[in-house]
């Protein structure tokens, strides 16, 4: 086949290589002038790290070069994406600087009585795809469609009263991916408004060169410190199966229906014993800074690592956490740009940097298809995080965001490279939206709203990937799962996978040619 991929991170480095190991010819578009996704240069802001150590953030078939540090820098992460492709020989693969503007689908009307490709997973269609590169506007048709662009693809940002004559008295309102040097808030006044990863990151690289660095809390998080009690590394505590098996799954067999059951006193103890020495170590009582509620909040909606330097900066007075409140407006006041919270106070505020939360959006396919893609109340209704319900010839690689995203994406990819060889033994349409509707009705629940239209899965990163190899009719060695209960999983042990697939097939396949296959127009 010929597929169009859109996205180029690891979700869309994954399945470019994965497809085209199976034999299809690929096109990943990318808007950004390289690869990375998130980890792009152009998205890239200070002090923006990895929370998984570099031995579990990789694909299975190449590791994480053995110089890099633990927790790699942006930049790193770009690098060992842009290793990747060329390790693979997929560089003429990738469209960089190449905006997709549609992808447009075209369906037969039905299928044979009893044909396979009846299932819409598997319906023959046309997608033209449209997009704006270095050489103008073509549109070109594929196919088959995967969405990698990411559910972090578009930054939201609050539309705060007053912000324009804020911008028109030289006030700036940003997201953290716009601010890229250190000089662009050296000697200002900034305000960075959140408490997640990405708020907190910044706040703690830009509070040293700042005229003011105010953080604007409206809930703190619970934080887990790199490394517990300063000696246990966290990934022994939280990337394990033990660590993910502390939180409630949508279904509770062996340990984790002891651990959830019987067993409960146990794991509250165990839970209880991370947040004591969480507060302690990090000083939250002396600072103000504990989080309402227990520490099993952590894994509401995400995971979130102490960023280096934070509780650091907020001790020597260098940055500041207003907790419990949030912006009201913006505002001009005696000439210079200022904020209003909602405790009534007011703060100035020459740059504002809304790490507020993303926009899990598909601007590039039409309302139709988007409406049959969703619920009513807005998720995404994707079977495995992958297949729509009855849009044919689309899939979604990358849209379950997990502790494990690489692998994740990885095994997303194979299982979408299982179908199209027309393997996959996918349930009826009806049983597969009834899984779904369960699904998004647990995870709304337990997050509170926020699992990201039904994309975000932390802290269940092992589940899912067990049930996408599960559902290839492959499982997971028993040696290999016991020993992940304490130890973080390694994503080269999981190059069996690909292995095991592609013995399975009944013929051996080439790379697909990067001749001029299938239609192509020039608007």
């Amino acid at each position: 086949m010929r597929i169009a991929v859109i996205g180029a991170g690891f979700a869309g480095v994954s399945a470019a290589k994965v497809l085209t190991q199976f034999g299809h010819d690929v096109t990943v578009y990318e808007k950004a002038p390289d690869i990375g996704g998130v980890w792009s240069a152009s998205r890239r802001y200070p002090g923006l790290r990895t929370q998984n150590n570099k031995g579990t953030y990789c694909l299975s078939d190449l590791p994480m070069p053995r110089h890099y540090p633990q927790w790699l820098e942006g930049a790193q992460v770009q690098e060992y994406l842009d290793a990747y492709v060329d390790r693979f020989g997929l560089r003429d693969r990738f469209r960089v600087s190449t905006t997709v503007i549609s992808a447009t689908l075209s369906e037969p009307d039905g299928a044979p009585s009893g044909d396979v490709t009846a299932d819409p997973a598997l319906r023959p269609v046309i997608w033209s795809v449209t997009a704006e590169g270095p050489e103008g506007v073509s549109t070109e048709d594929y196919d088959y469609l995967v969405g990698a662009n990411g559910i972090f693809s578009a930054p939201s940002i609050p539309a705060w009263p007053g912000r324009d004559a804020f911008e028109a008295a030289g006030g700036r309102v940003c997201a953290p991916g716009d601010v890229h040097a250190l000089d662009e808030v050296t000697g200002r006044d900034v305000l960075v408004v959140g408490y997640g990863k990405s708020a907190c990151d910044v706040a703690s690289a830009i509070a040293p060169v700042t005229a003011s660095a105010t953080v604007i809390a409206r809930k703190l998080l619970w934080k887990m410190p790199r490394h517990l009690g300063g000696a246990v590394n966290y990934k022994f505590l939280m990337l394990t199966r033990l660590g993910e098996a502390l939180f409630e799954y949508q279904r509770l067999r062996g340990v984790e229906a002891f651990l959830h059951g019987a067993g409960k006193p146990v794991r509250n103890s165990m839970l209880a014993s991370l947040q004591a020495v969480a507060t302690k170590q990090l000083k939250l009582k002396q600072h103000g800074l504990v989080p309402d509620g227990d520490f099993e909040r952590i894994a509401r909606s995400t995971v979130s690592l102490v960023s280096e330097g934070f509780f650091e900066a907020v001790q020597d007075g260098s940055l500041a956490v207003r907790r419990d409140t949030e912006i009201t407006e913006l505002l001009v006041e005696d000439g210079r740009p200022a904020a209003r919270l909602s405790d009534g106070s007011t703060v100035p505020a020459e740059v504002v940097i809304a790490a507020t939360g993303w926009r899990q959006d598909v601007p590039f396919l039409d309302a139709d298809v988007q409406a049959r893609l969703t619920d009513v109340n807005g998720d995404f209704e994707l079977y495995r995080f992958i297949l729509p319900h009855e849009v044919p010839g689309l899939a979604f690689v990358g849209y379950n965001s997990s502790f494990f995203s690489p692998l994740s994406a990885e095994m997303a990819s194979l299982y979408v490279a299982h179908v199209l060889d027309g393997a996959a033994e996918l349930p009826p349409v009806p049983d597969r939206r009834e899984q779904v509707s369960a699904r998004l009705h647990w995870m709304r629940g337990r997050t509170e709203g926020h699992h990201a239209r039904g994309t975000n899965l932390i802290p269940f990163s092992m589940h899912n990937i067990d049930e996408i190899i599960e559902e290839m009719g492959l499982r997971l060695p028993r040696r290999q799962r016991v020993r992940e209960w304490l130890l973080p999983p390694k994503p080269a042990d999981y190059r069996w996978v690909t292995r095991r697939l592609l013995a399975r097939r009944p013929r051996p396949v080439a790379p697909a040619p990067r001749s001029g296959a299938g239609s192509r127009r020039v608007a």
